[in-house]
Parts: C-alpha cells; sequence; structure tokens
C-alpha cells in the first residue's frame, strides 16, 4: 500500500508540473506592449575621460 501511495505521489507531483509548464499563461503583466529602448549603449572608447 505505500508503495502504490508513494507512486500516486510522484505522478500526481510530475503531472502538476507539466500541467504547469504547457498550461495556459497565468502572468499578471500589463499589456503594454514591448517598450524601445531609448538610451545611449555603453561605449568605453567615448567615455574614457580619465
Amino acid at each position: 500500500m505505500a508503495i502504490s501511495q508513494i507512486i500516486a505521489n510522484i505522478t500526481q507531483y510530475i503531472s502538476e508540473a507539466a500541467m504547469r509548464i504547457f498550461g495556459p499563461t497565468d502572468d499578471a503583466y500589463p499589456v503594454i506592449g514591448v517598450q524601445p529602448f531609448t538610451g545611449e549603449p555603453y561605449d568605453k572608447r567615448k567615455d574614457d575621460n580619465s
């Protein structure tokens, strides 16, 4: 009986993980789209004022 309970627990654990991975997303991110990068990339040659 104990072995079947252990196997049932392992099966439930793996199936819950698979449902979480392959299920629909439940992210609570706002739907605002991708924000463009508006800064300047770092360039050591330009920033070498020392």
